[in-house]
């Protein structure tokens, strides 16, 4: 690995982990409410006797699919200002003082509860607010970091997301059930809160900043880059974006993996416990398999993809559309065949874990184009398909709501299941024609307002090929 040629512990190994991290934090804020609420609402059945695991709240199923998409009203916000917030002012303390301040909203739950439906919404809200930011911030970072040819495990790296709901589902089933719901709450506050710290010690916005960094380390970095990464600031060129037909294609691609995503984080705790009858802590660790075989699956592709890269078996092009087959095209299969032939408990767990595990694929795909199009504005490409792709997080509850209203069995969910399917492959025949993974030539545009920003690159697309 080309991470242990420059010293023994490269910088850029340390900003990887902390990107980890970071993901990791902002997901275990985003989808601890999704098996915390099934411990904090009345039953639908009031004859069903239930643990005590603290007060309980005769919220509707209405109230909790709102409740359930509210983080992602406040993260759709700020996914695209916050791209252009890391460009302008580094990725370092946009996402360190946004996971703080999440910190302190998922500590606040508990208290705000007691006030109801709408104080909770309005909590969650804006912790999905202030997360929004931390994706496009990572991406930001990646893009000044990751030399090209370890693209592939730096964009894994971005499944700290995947790996903080893997741990946080289980453990809150833990937690709920041993020390009560709260608790869930506030353990993830104060993990959230210290390991911000850290991020605050160890990450740079960019190998120039940083003060340890080896002359030898940040030369090989800064050199493999090339013209590709301007040193300027500059706003975004969103009228190039507007009529992009390689952008608008990832934003369908994005779409649809998010979809299969956000369905899975805010609907598999529902389905396992009220349809297929597992208890919480049962259902925490079952629901996290899925996301355990997406985080293993994606390193595995990141690096085959990087490996075929260094090799030059495949052109950039051909690597990102090639994968979509893993990406996109298998997760929507097994969801059909979950629909029609799911009925067995664990052979539906086994299913859906297959499903999300190929998604992981997506670290070559939909997660790492943005970087290809415009590694200079990496971080507003991202926050711009991010936040059309944070939609299904609020649309997948009402869909679940809206099947599920008047009886809650497979039945109902095979159509949930099939709209799911569509939504993952469909976008792919768009991208097949119009995707690219080559540098588009607004990567570098020239700022009339500022005579001394650099030319354009005279061949950005050789250097990042």
């Amino acid at each position: 690995m080309v991470f242990l040629n420059i010293n023994f512990i490269p910088k850029r190994f340390n900003i990887a982990v902390m990107l980890f991290m970071a993901c990791l934090m902002g997901y275990m804020m985003r989808v601890n409410m999704s098996i915390n609420i099934i411990a904090m609402v009345e039953p639908q059945d009031e004859t069903e006797e239930v643990p005590d695991y603290g007060p309980r709240y005769d919220w509707s199923v209405k109230d909790q699919g709102l409740l359930l998409g509210a983080y992602f009203y406040g993260y759709l916000i700020t996914c695209l200002p916050g791209g252009m917030l890391a460009e302008r002012f580094g990725g370092k303390r946009i996402a360190g003082y946004c996971l703080m301040v999440g910190a302190v909203l998922t500590a606040l739950t508990p208290i705000v509860a007691k006030l109801g439906v709408g104080p909770v919404f309005a909590l969650r809200f804006f912790t999905g607010f202030f997360g929004g930011v931390v994706y496009p911030c990572c991406h930001n970072l990646i893009s000044k970091w990751s030399p090209p040819d370890e693209k592939g495990k730096f964009v894994s790296a971005l499944m700290g997301g995947t790996f903080g709901t893997v741990i946080t589902w289980p453990i809150s089933g833990v937690i709920i059930e041993s020390m009560g719901w709260e608790w869930a709450f506030y353990i993830v506050a104060i993990f959230v809160f210290l390991t911000t710290c850290v991020w605050f010690i160890v990450v740079d916005d960019s190998p120039a900043q940083h003060s340890s960094i080896t002359l030898e380390e940040r030369n090989y970095i800064e050199k493999s880059l090339g013209d590709t990464v301007s040193k300027k600031k500059k706003w975004p060129p969103f009228k190039n974006l507007a009529v992009s037909l390689p952008f608008w294609a990832l934003t369908f691609l994005h779409y649809g993996s998010m979809w299969g995503l956000f369905f899975l984080v805010t609907a598999t705790p529902k389905f396992l416990t009220e349809v297929l009858k597992f208890n919480l802590s049962s259902a925490g660790f079952l629901s996290s398999l899925p996301h355990i075989a997406r985080l293993l699956a994606s390193f595995g592709f990141g690096s085959f993809a990087d490996l075929v890269r260094r090799k030059n078996w495949m052109d950039n092009t051909k690597i990102r559309k090639v994968f979509c087959i893993p990406s996109h095209i298998i997760p929507g299969i097994f969801l059909v065949v979950l629909a029609f032939w799911g009925r067995d408990p664990y052979v539906c767990v086994a299913i859906m874990t297959l499903s999300l595990g190929f998604n992981g694929a997506a670290t070559v795909t939909n997660l790492q184009n943005s970087q290809d199009l415009a590694p200079n504005y990496a971080g507003t490409l991202y926050g711009t398909i991010n936040c059309l792709g944070t939609t299904p997080g609020i649309f997948s509850p009402m869909i679940v709501a809206a099947f599920t209203k008047n009886q809650n069995t497979f039945s109902e969910w095979i159509w949930i299941f099939i709209i799911g399917a569509v939504v993952y492959i469909v976008p792919v025949f768009f991208f097949w024609l119009f995707g690219s993974g080559e540098v588009q030539k607004w990567n570098e545009l020239k700022n009339e307002d500022d005579p001394d920003d650099i030319k354009e690159t005279k061949d950005v697309v050789k250097a990042n090929s």
